[in-house]
């Protein structure tokens, strides 16, 4: 059994398949983190790995990307449903009409100049009519924005603002918009060539199959996907159930011939708008159990990106097609944010966020070319996926130098993430008075009065902490002794049973009083750990993590009417 399962798993005499995802994943994770080192986006490491381990040394071979078929459409249903998430309903409330505005004039320039440079180029070399069905594939194509990428780099940098809500609801719809410009387009070029003779109206029909009935799917399943989550309390249960939709929504859309994407967004949309605070838990577990989901998808993006050679032909028309997106994307999203009177940040930067492209791209390139013979297909191959390599690593910086120019960069952040950031000395009270060791109690009680502090370090007369007492271990004193002027503080101090430093992470500090099942650390001189300097309180910091955290949304938030230059 176990030689009949190494068999299975090995690709002939290379390495095994499960050997490869854990090269895969581990090599793409470190490759993020130098990159990230370089402050540039991860997924460009995850890419870059994906072309050392798959062109460059051959050790993911295309028998491998073929085999991981099946683990691209999950991570794409995974994906799309995170990103259906994100499109909550005030997004459309606040935008209105401004997000299909942007997205026909984004779109449609961007198709109609990759479309007419290509056709210029093919021309020269071929007959026209060749050259007319190549440009059309090559304009539809070119329409798509790479949801995946778009995506990683916004979670990646916690970005929140109105040039992320509308690059969100952009790049979820522009799978839908290019699925249409393929389907006229493609049918033109059957038209052209003679390969049409299923007609306009049949190809029309089937798109729209495709998208309602992926809609369909995903709504229907979101809807009593809610209703289980509302009756489940377990973590696990939830993202179980999760999953398990996920995969379902998946094998239905490709049992059915629906897209993956449309369905699974489909999915995210209807949760993140019909759930209760349970319900919306889930896209927090899912979003975590996808880290690995999201290297290795990249990672075989990057080993798919091989171009074996370009000739001057290729050549023209690979700079043709990064140009003519570049420009018609830039110029349409500029176009349709100005007619429809978007904030500045949408105006200034939207379009250059929408380069990106990925599987989508890909698989519609796969599904045009089974129409097409000989050297035009190869070249259109070479052509596209040139294209979307050069993008593909473009894209994802111009999305972080956008946002950062736009001002959302760290705005969507969580108490999580500012306590894996953040240092003591961040949140460290330093101004709690310390108290003498002789200090009577009825002096000790005045203290406390005039202050708001739960509690106050003890010193001896050399200046060094000696104790800590606490409100609470003032009450106790009432409570369980006889008052006595002769008490002192130094009487009634507890032991310091932790410290703390200012340059300790504060996740490690607050760790520390989790573990001593403690309120608060004394925080002592780095050079003196008897020098008292202040105090971190456990509640305190959370207190002053939350409000951080509700002042960068405020922030985001007030973008929407103010805009940001």
């Amino acid at each position: 059994m176990v030689n009949v399962l190494a068999t299975t798993l090995t690709e002939g005499e290379g390495l095994n398949i499960i050997l490869l995802i854990g090269i895969a994943i581990f090599g793409g994770t470190v490759g993020a983190r130098i990159f990230q080192r370089l402050h540039i986006p991860r997924i460009v490491g995850y890419v870059a790995i994906g072309i050392i381990l798959g062109p460059l040394f051959g050790v993911i071979s295309e028998r491998t990307i073929q085999d991981l078929e099946p683990f691209n459409m999950f991570a794409l249903g995974i994906i799309g449903s995170l990103i259906g998430g994100e499109l909550k309903r005030d997004i459309f409330v606040k935008f209105g009409g401004q997000v299909f505005s942007i997205l026909l004039f984004e779109g449609l320039a961007a198709c109609l100049l990759v479309g007419a440079m290509s056709f210029g180029i093919m021309w020269y070399f071929t007959d026209w009519k060749t050259a007319l069905a190549v440009a059309v594939v090559f304009g539809a194509i070119c329409a798509a924005t790479d949801p995946a990428s778009t995506m990683s780099v916004l979670w990646e940098y916690k970005t929140r603002g109105p040039l992320t809500s509308m690059l969100t609801a952009i790049v979820a719809l522009d799978d839908a918009l290019a699925l249409v410009l393929y389907t006229i387009c493609v049918s033109v070029a059957g038209v052209v060539i003679g390969h049409g003779e299923a007609g306009f109206l049949p190809a029309l029909l089937r798109s729209f199959y495709e998208i309602v009935g992926s809609l369909a799917v995903g709504v229907a399943a979101g809807f009593l996907l809610n209703r289980i989550l509302n009756r489940t309390e377990e973590p696990e249960r939830v993202l179980v159930f999760s999953i398990s939709f996920a995969l379902l929504i998946i094998g239905v859309a490709i049992t059915g011939k629906l897209d993956v994407i449309i369905s699974s967004m489909a999915l995210g949309v209807t949760l993140t708008n019909l759930g209760s605070k349970r319900v919306l838990s889930s896209f927090a577990l899912v979003h975590r159990f996808a880290a690995p989901v999201y290297v290795l998808f990249f990672v075989i993006v990057g080993a798919r990106l091989n171009i074996s050679s370009m000739g001057p032909q290729v050549g023209l028309l690979v700079a043709a097609y990064v140009i003519g997106s570049v420009v018609g994307k830039t110029s349409g999203a500029w176009w349709g944010a100005a007619r429809s009177k978007a904030v500045p940040t949408i105006r200034k930067y939207l379009g250059f966020c929408l380069y990106q492209q990925g599987t989508i791209a890909i698989a519609l390139l796969l599904m045009a070319t089974s129409r097409f013979e000989g050297e035009i297909k190869d070249t259109m191959l070479s052509v596209i996926i040139a294209g979307v390599f050069v993008l593909q690593l473009a894209g994802p910086m111009l999305v972080k130098i956008s946002t950062k120019k736009a001002g959302e960069v760290g705005l969507n952040i969580t108490e999580e993430d500012l306590i894996r950031s953040y240092k003591v000395e961040d949140v460290l009270d330093d101004k709690v008075p310390a108290i003498s060791a002789g200090l009577s109690l009825n002096e000790l009680i005045k203290v406390v009065a005039d202050t708001n502090s739960y509690c106050y370090p003890v010193i001896d007369n050399a200046g060094k902490l000696t104790g800590i007492i606490t409100l609470d271990g003032i009450m106790n004193t009432f409570a369980t002794q006889e008052l006595n002027d002769w008490l002192v503080a130094l009487d009634i101090a507890e032991p310091v049973i932790e410290k703390a430093v200012p340059q300790m992470p504060l996740s490690e500090a607050l760790e520390k009083a989790k573990e001593m099942d403690v309120e608060f650390l004394p925080a002592v001189a780095p050079d003196d750990a008897e020098k008292y300097i202040g105090i971190l309180s456990v509640r305190s910091a959370h207190r002053r993590l939350a409000a951080e955290v509700l002042a960068r949304q405020k922030e985001a938030d007030s973008m929407y009417s103010h805009g940001h230059s």
